[in-house]
């Protein structure tokens, strides 16, 4: 199935939509720390939607390899004013998540998707808690925690893993009575994931999008681009990799894929424009 024919979170996508990423963290890899308050992280919410982003991302936990867990309550006071100010709005919100507390109570406060690292893995509540919501869920391949999930990153096909183990999920959603519609499947570039892991996936997306269901991916900024294109790696500030970024992301766009999760909406924005007007035919 093509994505153009398919929608998520009532967005359809026979255009590309963006997932812009606001991090309300001290220590996330890229952002960490730059917002000080609820107030400025919703400026900067509005400011994504007005630059492009159809979709913003609230995490108030870090996952990035080896952060350690934050407690719930620090990740509710971090996360739901800042949900609740952007959703009153009118933004269309997703809360990036691992745990159903959270969900819950950013979904109380007006968030409509559902942003899981672990794939409802890691809180055995968030599928008996999401069956009773009318939310959608992003669905994201990850081994392990954030802690150890570097020494998980061990494949034969990593493609072919990944994407069964996506189905698994869907299918377990299916099981706890969430339907498939709600649903759309991030391969977790970077998440127990080497570099030449996610580099395979990508090049693999065709094998991911003939699943037949959204696929969001996000590579933004991420430590594999600088490893593979000479930058440092992991070693390199994360705000070096734009070119990177935007170099997945404009081949993920020719490849199909309609949902990509980012920190520069201005930027990727303006380069799905140039690429559209690039694909225009030419006039005479």
């Amino acid at each position: 199935m093509n994505q153009s024919d398919l929608s998520f979170a009532g967005l359809s996508l026979d255009r590309v939509r963006l997932m812009g990423i606001l991090n309300v963290t001290p220590d996330s890899f890229s952002d960490g720390g730059r917002l000080a308050s609820a107030e400025a992280a919703v400026a900067k919410g509005l400011q994504l939607v007005e630059q492009g982003a159809d979709i913003v991302d609230v995490g108030g936990e870090s996952t990035r390899p080896g952060a350690a867990p934050v407690p719930l309550e620090e990740e509710l006071r971090r996360a739901l004013p800042v949900v609740e100010g952007l959703a009153k709005r009118g933004v269309l919100v997703s809360i990036d998540t691992r745990h159903a507390p959270v969900m819950q109570a950013a979904l109380d406060a007006g968030a409509r998707i559902v942003n899981d690292v672990s794939g409802l893995t890691h809180d055995q509540a968030a599928l008996p808690l999401l069956a009773q919501r009318e939310c959608s869920i992003v669905l994201m391949h990850m081994l392990g925690t954030p802690q150890d999930m570097n020494s998980r990153a061990d494949y034969g096909d990593v493609t072919g893993e990944v994407a069964d183990w996506l189905m698994a999920r869907v299918t377990a959603c299916e099981t706890a009575g969430i339907a498939r519609a709600r649903l759309a499947l991030d391969p977790g570039l970077g998440f127990a994931k080497k570099a030449e892991h996610s580099l395979a996936l990508l090049q693999g997306v065709d094998r991911l999008l003939a699943l037949g269901m959204p696929l969001l991916i996000g590579a933004s900024r991420k430590s594999f681009i600088g490893k593979l294109s000479g930058g440092g790696g992991a070693t390199s500030k994360p705000g070096d990799r734009l070119g990177g970024s935007l170099a997945v992301a404009l081949l993920m766009v020719q490849a199909g894929v309609r949902l990509l999760r980012v920190h520069d909406v201005a930027e990727t924005a303006q380069a799905l424009k140039m690429l559209a007007q690039l694909h225009k035919s030419p006039s005479r």
